[in-house]
């Protein structure tokens, strides 16, 4: 069973991703997750300290989604890679999170509503996109790659123009470009797919 806390944290991160973080009112938060006000202060001090705790919940699903279903896809470094583009379609189409479907990357969407680069909340966002890259980095010198972190910063690139396209543009295939585009840099970098 969910303790209060975590109830909160994931009623707020629903709401916040669909409705936006500035949108959401606390009364909102507290109706939904059936909370006193009380029972909220108890555990953030402000409604920042709960966006805080939403976007790092968030962090570390998403993160634990998507490096699983990359390292699940194929033992082969180059396919993983390659496999992130597959899992953005899912996502896209609304099949990773059921519960709260596709209203873009919450990252983006935060760093957007809070600009300003020292804001915890940007300044969060800017390190779970950070993390992405060195999870591909890790893979692209695992699959030979001739220089490992450019590439991964150009997949990741990749990554960032799929989910705003797919979000801006409702273009879910956006991912599959995005792959096809992948495959020439994975060639161009020493990584070329298998001999058949």
């Amino acid at each position: 069973m969910k303790s209060r806390r975590d109830e909160l944290i994931d009623t707020a991160l629903r709401l916040f991703y669909t409705n936006g973080f500035n949108a959401t009112g606390i009364d909102k938060i507290l109706a939904e997750a059936g909370v006193a006000k009380m029972t909220l202060y108890k555990h953030f001090r402000s409604k920042d300290e709960l966006i805080l705790a939403a976007l790092e919940r968030r962090d570390e699903t998403f993160r634990d989604w998507l490096t699983s279903e990359m390292e699940n896809s194929s033992p082969l470094p180059r396919a993983q890679l390659l496999a992130m583009f597959d899992a953005l379609l899912s996502w896209f189409e609304g099949k990773a999170f059921k519960k709260l479907g596709f209203y873009g990357c919450a990252f983006i969407n935060a760093s957007s509503e809070f600009g300003d680069l020292s804001h915890p909340a940007h300044h969060l966002s800017a390190e779970h996109k950070e993390r992405i890259v060195a999870f591909i980095e890790t893979l692209c010198e695992q699959a030979g790659a001739t220089e490992p972190r450019k590439l991964a910063e150009q997949l990741a690139l990749l990554k960032e123009g799929a989910i705003v396209t797919a979000q801006v543009r409702g273009m879910k295939e956006a991912a599959n470009i995005a792959k096809q585009i992948a495959e020439t840099l994975l060639e161009g970098a020493g990584v070329p797919a298998p001999k058949q």
